[in-house]
């Protein structure tokens, strides 16, 4: 059995075994990282031969962890790294480029359609009738999309929210609320078979997802990097968050939003974002909290979405592709028996 595991950040953990009477053996840990001394390889080697092959990734690491020597460097990797490549390869894990990727960037959709197509479009990917696709949204009008668990009343004035044309809806993803404006947020989705983040953590598979967008913005001049959970995030402030999915259907469903050019005078007389919240963040005021890629980098809107594809198709390859007649008509669909409804955008007040 063969997995990799490419740390987000960091260098690529490659490791090879087999299975014997339910037990790992014959391993061997390979990649690009640095570690001394060199005898620590061995011991990891020796370290991980022998344990149970249903060994979870915390057991896993325990035990890389425990036979390293006490002066062992490990640059670019961790025990933690390795334990996720043993459980890719024991899960028979795919990679990035296993799959043809499709790219859609196209029409703009009210907030409410886009919450149906994250699930049609995750369920098309599942079920085998759509191929891998990352979805980059487009905006013609102000919403509030409420993280999966929120409440309405505490996290928007709704008062406001009408006053200023905000639709508010809600995702099939858990996290915080996201706050649009037409031109002022960049959007994209991921739809991918769950083999993709198979034996990865919710942790370890955002950062993971998310790498590509991180050298996108690199390469533009921005000092951009992830923090743990789900925030991209610069020097000069957050750049945006992370939310994901993993559907029955078998496909992952992974979607971020970064402030382009974000009004935050607007945004918190629309959203209440409490003072604890405020304070967790370490700044005392909401409108500081999201630092916007215009001023970083200069550059429109659209020419910072061709960086992130060019990008993208550079490292994994991608084929334009729309999204179809069929699935419009069933996120159309979903709109009037979910995403619409007070049922649901007030299932938790």
């Amino acid at each position: 059995m063969h997995g990799e595991f490419k740390v987000p950040g960091g260098k690529l953990v490659v490791v090879d075994l087999e299975v014997v009477d339910d037990r790992i053996a014959d391993f061997r840990l390979a990649g690009d990282f640095f570690l001394e001394p060199e005898e620590a390889l061995a011991a990891i080697n020796a370290a991980v031969n022998g344990l149970p092959a249903e060994s979870d990734a915390k057991v896993i690491a325990a035990a890389v962890q425990g036979a390293l020597p006490a002066d062992a460097i490990l640059l670019g990797f961790s025990a933690e790294s390795v334990a996720v490549a043993i459980r890719r390869a024991l899960a028979k894990a795919a990679g990035w480029k296993d799959y043809d990727w499709q790219l859609i960037h196209g029409a703009a959709y009210p907030p409410v359609v886009q919450m149906a197509l994250d699930q049609v479009l995750s369920e098309e990917v599942g079920a085998g009738r759509r191929k891998p696709t990352l979805r980059i949204w487009e905006w013609n009008e102000p919403g509030v999309v409420l993280g999966s668990f929120q409440s309405v009343k505490n996290e928007v004035d709704l008062e406001n929210a009408k006053k200023y044309g905000f639709q508010v809806t809600r995702r099939v993803s858990g996290g915080g609320a996201m706050f649009m404006e037409a031109g002022s947020v960049i959007t994209y989705s991921i739809y991918a078979p769950l083999d993709l983040v198979q034996g990865m953590s919710f942790a370890d598979s955002y950062a993971f997802l998310d790498e590509w967008a991180v050298i996108a913005l690199r390469s533009l001049g921005i000092d951009a990097s992830y923090v743990p959970l789900n925030d991209i995030t610069s020097p000069t402030g957050k750049i945006g968050g992370a939310a994901q999915k993993r559907l029955g259907s078998g496909a992952v469903l992974h979607h971020v939003t970064m402030s382009y050019d974000m009004d935050g005078d607007r945004m918190v007389e629309v959203l209440r974002i409490g003072r604890e919240k405020m304070s967790d963040k370490g700044t005392k005021s909401a409108n500081k909290r999201v630092d916007p890629l215009k001023s970083q980098t200069g550059l429109s809107r659209a020419e910072i979405i061709q960086a992130m594809e060019k990008t993208f198709t550079g490292l994994y390859g991608s084929t334009p592709s729309e999204v179809t007649p069929e699935e419009l008509a069933r996120a159309q669909q979903l709109v009037t028996e979910k995403f619409g409804t007070d049922e649901w955008l007030y299932r938790v007040p």
